[in-house]
């Protein structure tokens, strides 16, 4: 048997498809572009492109999540001028921790699946801000950028239980 004809044993993808995972993107940065900005609470927004990034990401592998968050970080970048890819970039390595993190449990799990939200919003900010002072952005107000991604955690991981609860009404037999 030769080297070039064996295959690792992989177990099959069964995450979520691109076309639907692409809707849900689209759909996420239209409602963030148009919508969410209405819906502000202590001037802080729901981030509809995180939660998605992170609904992928507890349900694909790492290289999956990877590719996809710099797919929804290269667009939000696109739409915010003045970010010089720091949402591609804090994106990125947000969905790849996320998906890692999410590797031993079940992605049906509202507590876990909100705590990653909340880890994920923490950290993409921290990062983002990050690269934003590397390319010289002050680095004053920090405590002001500090609290209000505390409460977009806190939005964050509200929506995704939201999500996730409209999602078990619809798949429960009552509703067919």
């Amino acid at each position: 048997m030769s080297l070039s004809r064996s295959k690792s044993k992989e177990a099959p993808y069964a995450g979520p498809t691109w076309q639907c995972a692409a809707i849900y993107l689209a759909v996420a940065l239209l409602a963030q572009v148009t919508l969410l900005h209405f819906l502000t609470i202590r001037g802080v927004t729901i981030s509809a492109v995180l939660v998605v990034v992170v609904w992928y990401a507890i349900h694909a592998d790492p290289r999956r999540a990877a590719l996809f968050g710099m797919i929804a970080g290269l667009f939000e970048d696109v739409l915010d001028t003045g970010t010089g890819g720091a949402w591609t970039l804090s994106t990125t390595l947000t969905a790849i921790l996320a998906g890692v993190v999410s590797r031993g449990f079940f992605a049906d799990s509202m507590p876990l699946v909100a705590g990653i939200v909340v880890f994920a919003t923490l950290l993409r900010t921290f990062l983002f801000w990050l690269v934003m002072e590397g390319e010289g952005y002050p680095t004053g107000l920090g405590w002001m950028h500090f609290h209000a991604t505390l409460w977009q955690a806190a939005l964050n991981a509200v929506f995704i239980v939201i999500i996730m609860l409209i999602g078990r009404y619809r798949e429960s037999p009552q509703y067919r």
